[in-house]
């Protein structure tokens, strides 16, 4: 099975959503600060890497983990879903895709640092609100992952897309 997490830039929920399924991050405690900066591409990608999909390793199950950003795209998650379609049919692949929406996890403390931080390079000001839309988003996150990681196992569908607009 492959999962993809995706958002609009890829590199805060996205991130946390990854590290999280690959128990990179501990579900049963407050995250840290130091937890938090400590994840690999957290905060780290550019506008330049939106649409790249970027591979953040293998799950307890053996499933390879990835994160894209889809910027102001409505339609990259669809044309994804259909070339995985195809690339299924032609290469005659029964492994799972499943693309997983982060973005209803996203506090507005997250939206505006990622603003200050990733594109107006103010760091100073954004870090410390990323980090604490981060400590309020924990929750969210352990959610959709394990409700990801539920639906996946799940489904008979070959390529799901989860919009995940419940978890709020």
């Amino acid at each position: 099975m492959i999962y993809i997490y995706n958002d609009y830039g890829g590199t805060h929920t996205t991130s946390l959503a990854a590290a999280y399924h690959l128990k990179e991050l501990q579900s049963n405690k407050p995250l840290t600060t130091e937890d938090i900066l400590s994840v690999r591409y957290f905060n780290k990608l550019n506008t330049s890497d939106m649409g790249k999909i970027i591979f953040h390793g293998i799950d307890e199950d053996g499933d390879s983990v990835y994160t894209i950003g889809r910027g102001n795209s409505k339609v990259l998650v669809p044309s994804l879903k259909n070339l995985s379609l195809l690339l299924q049919e032609k290469f005659n692949s029964n492994e799972k895709i499943i693309f997983s929406n982060t973005s209803p996890t996203v506090p507005l403390s997250m939206t505006i640092g990622g603003l200050l931080s990733r594109r107006l390079k103010i760091d100073s000001l954004g870090v410390p609100l990323l980090v604490k839309g981060a400590k309020q988003a924990q929750g969210e996150i352990i959610r959709l992952v394990h409700h990801t990681k539920e639906k996946a196992h799940s489904t008979q569908e070959k390529v799901l897309v989860l919009e995940n607009t419940h978890i709020q």
